[in-house]
């Protein structure tokens, strides 16, 4: 039977016997149902193979399970022949793993959206293979607002005000463990996403533009961490500067949070029949920075490549392409809300009457924000936590936002040696 792993263990992990099987690792994320649903898939691999998986459990924080991946692709272990990779890692990582555009056939390829092809492509080799994408959303609580008589927000004061009215109102009620949103502020790479997302929806750049120019420390992203800031205490809890991904859900889920920042997969575990909010969650794409501003999304998602390192590489990029495949990726939309890389699965019928938000919000994925990985290259994990620990020191007071971002790209020009990346 497949095993549950933990980077602890990967010592132990052994080849299985008998010549014509192999035992693959993947390592899988953990945030809220991803651990089993990348087990029922890669079970049904080995099931339909007469191969094994051991799952590889990594840390909620990608900060932290990129540091582990570090390590060990940079000791040439082949403990993990699959890994999950953020969609800002291939630049990082991909020297460590296959290139697959040998292994999938051109329509295999480009039946997935062509910007993630490209974005794995790292200097001609496709390193990883898209599984799924994301972007940032606004979950709110349509009963709330309909009690109230209120709309979604369409700006970020429109979401202060809404958030506090309902806030207030459903204390003095009894519920006085209600807040108004809950989002990530931990200092990590959660963070670099929500700030990216508020400095972006009020006009304010992407950290580094396209052509390395650091571009940060600019009046619209100072009115955006300033906006940022107001909200914790105030319609956020003081909390909300340690929350990541399930921290925030969990508030959430449990009907204390009227607002909520989160992926697309928060959508299939707060319609759980467990769930206290079940069929009362209403998903929007994120406000906008005002009047002038416009919505917006930070692009996430996670590929899968295969290790260089692999004992059993033809095997591996088997497991790859069954999870990638369009049914593989239609089950996960369906039963975990897991967005396809695939465009023709946002046109089926099942997966939208499973998951509504994803044909109402298409543009959002297609079109959302994408932090600068590609410029910064293998000093982006350095940028991005330049970012987010300045972005964390405005959340928490302990600086202004105009002078944090002014030093902030002072150390990012330090960083690129004068922007040349």
């Amino acid at each position: 039977m497949p095993k549950l792993a933990t980077f602890a263990a990967l010592a132990a992990l052994m080849v299985g016997g008998g010549a014509q099987a192999a035992t693959i690792s993947i390592s899988c994320g953990s945030v809220g149902a991803e651990l089993e649903f990348c087990r029922a898939g890669a079970e049904a691999w080995a099931q339909q193979t007469g191969n094994e998986v051991e799952i590889v459990s990594t840390p909620n924080s990608a900060t932290e399970r990129l540091a582990l991946y570090q390590q060990l692709l940079a000791a040439g272990s082949g403990d993990v022949d699959v890994f999950q990779i953020d969609v800002v890692w291939p630049g990082l990582l991909g020297s460590h793993f296959l290139d697959l555009s040998g292994e999938f056939s051109e329509e295999e390829v480009s039946a997935h959206f062509p910007a993630i092809i490209e974005n794995n492509t790292v200097e001609g080799a496709l390193v990883a293979m898209p599984w799924f994408t994301d972007a940032g959303l606004l979950y709110y609580r349509k009963d709330l607002l309909e009690k109230y008589g209120l709309q979604p927000p369409k700006t970020w004061e429109e979401l202060s005000a809404a958030a506090k009215k309902i806030q207030d109102e459903e204390r003095a009620a009894g519920n006085d463990r209600m807040w108004g949103y809950v989002y990530q502020a931990k200092a990590y790479e959660g963070l670099t996403c929500n700030a990216l997302e508020w400095i972006d929806s009020f006009g304010g750049g992407q950290i580094v533009d396209a052509d390395g120019k650091i571009t940060v420390a600019n009046p619209q992203a100072a009115a955006a961490l300033t906006w940022a800031a107001s909200t914790v205490g105030e319609i956020s809890p003081e909390g909300v500067l340690n929350y990541q991904e399930e921290e925030a859900r969990g508030v959430f889920q449990a009907g204390n949070a009227v607002f909520m920042r989160n992926w697309p997969y928060a959508w299939g575990l707060g319609q759980a029949q467990d769930s206290p909010v079940q069929d009362k969650i209403g998903v929007a794409a994120l406000p906008k920075g005002g009047e002038g501003g416009k919505t917006t999304g930070t692009l996430g998602g996670w590929q899968l490549a295969v290790s260089k390192y692999s004992d059993s590489p033809a095997e591996a990029v088997d497991l790859v392409r069954f999870l990638t495949s369009p049914t593989e990726q239609k089950r996960r939309a369906i039963e975990g809300a897991y967005n396809p890389t695939i465009p023709a699965l946002y046109q089926d019928t099942d997966v939208l009457e499973a998951a509504p938000f994803m044909g109402d919000l298409y543009e959002t994925f297609t079109n959302a924000v994408a932090r600068p990985a590609r410029v910064t290259g293998a000093k982006y994990n350095q940028v991005s936590a330049e970012f987010y620990n300045a972005a964390h020191q405005v959340l928490s007071g302990r600086a202004e936002a105009a002078a944090a971002l002014d030093a902030l790209a002072d150390r990012l020009d330090r960083l690129s040696r004068g922007g040349r990346w």
